[in-house]
């Protein structure tokens, strides 16, 4: 997996703490354990958790992410569709945005 730098770039100078355990904690070992959870299913994970949330500009940078990790276009409309029914008819609309957005060649 890609070092992830994210926090550092955008929050280093402002909260080097959090960019430290975003960078190094959270991607650098968490998302690193592929041999526990592959990177395609965390993101898939993380995809439907962010979306439940409503987190919709996290949700965007993930679903990039799931894209690289192997998320097909049919599968992230799948997932969206099956949380529309548990987080909210409103939720998946805009999240199909998103997803229209980032799938889409």
């Amino acid at each position: 997996m890609k070092k992830q730098t994210a926090g550092r770039d955008n929050l280093g100078d402002f909260a080097p703490k959090f960019a430290e355990l975003n960078d190094d904690v959270l991607f650098g070992e968490v998302w690193s354990r592929e041999d526990k959870l592959s990177a395609r299913d965390r993101s898939l994970i993380t995809c439907a958790a962010l979306m439940a949330q409503g987190a919709f500009p996290q949700l965007k940078s993930h679903m990039i992410m799931g894209k690289k990790n192997g998320i097909t276009k049919d599968e992230m409309a799948e997932l969206i569709t099956h949380l529309a029914f548990y987080c909210g008819w409103p939720k998946a609309w805009s999240a199909f945005d998103l997803a229209k957005e980032i799938f889409t060649d």
